[in-house]
């Protein structure tokens, strides 16, 4: 999510906090609360997929290789 995105986001929630939004704001406001909430998702979906594990018999396994396999 681009920087001009997270500015907006944060201006329509200052906004909603004083004067109100209209219908179209509000809309405007949940299209970006959705995309930054996958943006959010993805990114912790990468970090996670970059976790070794080191099992007590000693064997690494990568946690996003393990999860992958049963769809989450």
């Amino acid at each position: 999510m681009n920087e001009a995105k997270l500015q907006r986001i944060n201006e329509l929630a200052r906004k909603s906090k004083t004067k109100g939004l209209t219908e179209a704001e509000r809309e405007e406001q949940a299209l970006l609360r959705k995309e930054y909430i996958e943006a959010i998702r993805r990114n912790l979906r990468g970090q996670l997929d970059r976790i070794d594990v080191i099992n007590p018999d000693g064997t690494i396994e990568n946690l996003g290789e393990k999860y992958e396999k049963r769809g989450h």
